[in-house]
């Protein structure tokens, strides 16, 4: 199970830390995504961190946001900085046995959390 917090309102440039609590198996040697869904488009990874805790992430963030995981509390965790409008979205960690190609895509992902909202106003 993946449970998601940290989402919440903000003003443009503000920062927001994501969490995203794992229980029923570790973290530490899953493949590890960010996704986000905005009103009326489709599903995007933002942000994923590889066993080997190597990280990759969507152009549109690279530079403001950042993905991490602490493996004694088998969390995962997305800051964001530099908030712009348009992160407006539902969030969403996911997780998968391998990073094994395609990590920005959602069909590859096998457990999903419930999302957190992130709104951001300009």
């Amino acid at each position: 199970q993946l449970v998601e917090s940290g989402g919440g309102s903000v003003q443009a440039g503000g920062s927001l830390r994501l969490s995203c609590a794992a229980s029923g198996y570790s973290i530490q040697r899953k493949c590890m995504g960010w996704f986000r869904q905005a009103s009326g488009k489709e599903r995007a990874g933002v942000a994923n961190i590889d066993s080997n805790g190597i990280t990759t992430y969507a152009d549109s963030v690279k530079g403001r946001f950042t993905i991490s995981q602490d493996n004694a509390k088998n969390t995962l965790y997305l800051q964001m900085n530099s908030l712009r409008p348009e992160d407006t979205a539902m969030y969403y960690c996911a997780a998968r046995f391998y990073c094994a190609g395609g990590i920005f895509r959602p069909d590859e992902y096998n457990y999903w959390g419930q999302g957190t909202q992130v709104t951001i106003s300009s």
